[in-house]
């Protein structure tokens, strides 16, 4: 998915929110706002923005990752298989 079809989605999910009663989507609508930084040391808070940019960088280190593990495990393989030959 790109960023703007993400965020076409993300407008949609903020339109229904809206959309709930005041008393059920106010909590809905202050998440949309901000977010609580990680760290609670500070007092500063991520924008949703920032947040789904680390985000993004955390799921490219992870595919990075999983990809890393698959050409090891297949590496792994063939030597195993080579050794039984």
């Amino acid at each position: 998915m790109d960023i703007s079809a993400f965020e076409a989605k993300l407008n949609r999910l903020l339109n229904e929110i809206s959309d709930i009663p005041a008393d059920q989507g106010k909590k809905l609508l202050l998440l949309t706002k901000k977010i609580k930084p990680v760290d609670p040391k500070t007092r500063d808070t991520q924008t949703i923005d920032e947040s789904l940019d680390h985000l993004g960088l955390i799921v490219k280190y992870l595919l990075f990752d999983v990809e890393a593990t698959r050409r090891e495990n297949l590496y792994l393989r063939r030597m195993l298989e080579s050794r039984e030959d």
